[in-house]
C-alpha cells in the first residue's frame, strides 16, 4: 500500500516535534538538588513546558518565575508562569525581568538557579543594562521600544533588531553555563 507523501511527511514532522518535547528532554539534564534553595527562572516560548518538566521531576523544594509568550502558559504549582508579548517586548516582560533579577539577587554558594531559556527569551526579558535608558512605555504594549541606547516608538524596528544586539544591551545574563 502506497502512503500519500504529504501524509507521511506530516507524520514524520509530528514525530520529530514530539521527540523534542521539553517534557521528555529536560528531566535527563536536571542536576541533583543543592544544599540550599533551588530557584527556577526562564524565558522563551518553550520555557513554560520546561518549567513543568522541572517541577514534575524535581524531588526537593522549588520555586521561581518563568516568562513565556502569550498563549504558551502551562499550569505549574511551584513555579509561577507569566505571559508577555513576543516578538515586540511589552511592560509585562519588563516587569517579569525585574522580578526574575530580584529572585536571584542574594543567592549564595549553596543555592542553585536553573535557567530555562528558549527561543524568544531575549524579547521576553527586556531589562536594559545599567547606564542604558529604560524602555519607552507609552500605555499600549505595542508602543514599547528599546534598542541599544535609544528609546523609540517603532515596534517594527524593534522586532527586526538582531538578538545579539538585544543581548548586549540587557542586564539579564548568565554567569555560568553547566550544560
Amino acid at each position: 500500500m502506497l502512503v500519500e507523501p504529504r501524509l507521511k511527511l506530516r507524520e514524520m514532522f509530528d514525530a520529530a516535534v514530539s521527540a523534542a518535547s521539553p517534557l521528555l528532554r529536560v528531566p535527563a539534564f536536571l542536576p541533583s538538588p543543592p544544599k540550599g534553595r533551588t530557584v527556577v527562572v526562564g524565558a522563551g516560548k518553550a520555557s513554560a513546558l520546561m518549567a513543568k518538566a522541572v517541577e514534575d521531576n524535581w524531588t526537593g523544594p522549588l520555586g521561581g518565575l518563568v516568562v513565556t509568550r502569550d498563549g504558551h502558559n502551562v499550569h505549574c504549582d511551584r513555579i509561577e508562569i507569566v505571559e508577555a508579548s513576543h516578538p515586540v517586548p511589552d511592560t509585562r516582560g519588563l516587569r517579569a525581568a525585574e522580578r526574575i533579577r530580584a529572585l536571584v539577587d542574594g543567592l549564595g554558594r549553596d543555592d542553585l538557579v536553573l535557567a530555562l531559556v528558549s527561543g524568544g527569551g531575549s524579547s521576553l526579558l527586556t531589562l536594559p543594562a545599567p547606564g542604558l535608558r529604560r524602555p519607552c512605555i507609552c500605555g499600549d504594549a505595542r508602543d514599547v521600544g528599546f534598542v541599544g541606547t535609544t528609546a523609540r516608538r517603532c515596534p517594527k524596528a524593534l522586532a527586526t533588531e538582531s538578538d545579539s544586539r538585544r543581548f548586549n544591551c540587557t542586564s539579564v545574563k548568565a554567569r555560568q553555563r553547566i550544560c
